[in-house]
């Protein structure tokens, strides 16, 4: 099939392939800056970005914010004039402060959910940057528009995401394996929506996705691009450390699991010995509290999911949160490599599904 542009307010990319956003420091400037050279759109996670920062313990706030900034600027200079994201989860505690600083940095656009971004119009007005919400149903995108229409704006694009991705996910549990919950399906709902509102707001596909087949079955049901994470993840650019890539290689399907988190969400991941242990004892007592979630009390909190990632992207025992398709990763290849078997796959799609 013809190979549409993903068009997001003024952005343009050539390919209509979002990278995803993944935390904590698993899609950072080097991954980001290599996908948007490429010409796909780059995201870094925004995700306590500063865990690596000498005075993150003492200070995350300050240790964030200089990180995040310093993450744009590196991804600037990988991206050869690419296009550049943040993704931000609304349940951070410093969702403001975060915000703001991307947009003084002069982001791209920033791509939000782990909640309702009811004030990312307000935080961004003034400046270039395109506002992405992600939803997941058509009910939340109308709650959306109708918000950011009393703010004097639209969104520039909607993210759906259905409940085969990884990481954080808007469903209950027993919603997770339900037919009426597919991203298809959930697609179709949010597409409806926008129609009926009489808005052209391009909608995104997210969840699950894994190659240029799956991409192009998104663009024939109406999708105006797709969002993947997992794949990325197995990519020599991408900022985790060899050992978290290791475990998406040599994870089977029957090792992903839903867990519970901090944040009141289930979330999928590999099946590790912190995991493992985290379901035989119910609770991990936390040491330090880094103040990284509003959902979070550290006094019932099951464990420090700020602590599990950061161990888990530094190569040692942690939360490994994935895709439903991680079995399918085998190797670790170029960034370059991957979005030219994407875009041959999706060009090698029939025009009709």
């Amino acid at each position: 099939m013809n190979i549409p542009e993903l068009k997001i307010g003024s952005l343009v990319s050539r390919l209509p392939i979002i990278q995803g956003g993944m935390g904590i420091g698993v899609s950072g400037s080097h991954l980001a800056g290599a996908v948007a050279a490429g010409g796909a759109i780059g995201i870094i996670s925004g995700v306590q970005i500063g865990y690596r920062e000498p005075d993150f313990n003492r200070s995350p706030l300050q240790a964030n914010l200089r990180a995040l900034r310093r993450e744009i600027k590196n991804a600037r200079q990988l991206a050869r004039g690419g296009i550049i994201g943040v993704n931000f989860m609304v349940a951070m505690t410093h969702y403001r402060e975060m915000v703001q600083a991307a947009v003084e940095e002069g982001i791209d656009l920033i791509i939000s959910g782990a909640g309702l971004p009811l004030e990312l119009p307000s935080l961004v007005k003034g400046s270039s940057t395109a506002i992405v919400p992600i939803v997941s149903s058509g009910k939340a995108a109308k709650v959306l528009v109708g918000r950011y229409s009393r703010e004097g704006r639209l969104p520039d694009a909607l993210v759906v995401e259905g409940p085969l991705a990884g990481g954080h996910l808007g469903f209950a549990p027993e919603q997770l394996d339900e037919p009426a919950f597919s991203l298809e399906k959930l697609l179709q709902d949010v597409l409806a929506t926008v129609r009926s509102l009489n808005l052209k707001i391009p909608v995104i596909a997210a969840g699950g996705l894994r190659n240029g087949r799956d991409i192009a079955r998104m663009l024939h049901l109406g999708a105006a691009g797709a969002q993947l994470g997992t794949v990325f993840v197995a990519t020599q650019e991408c900022d985790a450390d060899p050992a978290f890539k290791e475990a998406y290689l040599s994870a089977a399907p029957e090792d992903v699991e839903i867990i519970r988190s901090p944040v009141g969400l289930p979330g999928r991941a590999v099946s590790t010995p912190f995991t493992r242990k985290m379901n035989e004892l119910g609770t991990l007592p936390v040491k330090r509290c880094f103040n990284c979630l509003t959902t979070c009390n550290p006094a019932t909190t099951p464990y420090c999911i700020s602590q599990a990632l950061i161990d888990a992207v530094q190569g040692e025992d942690g939360l490994v949160f994935c895709g439903a398709n991680v079995g399918d990763i085998h190797e670790i290849v170029p960034v370059a490599s991957l979005l030219k078997r994407l875009e041959k796959e999706i060009r090698e799609a029939p025009e009709e599904p």
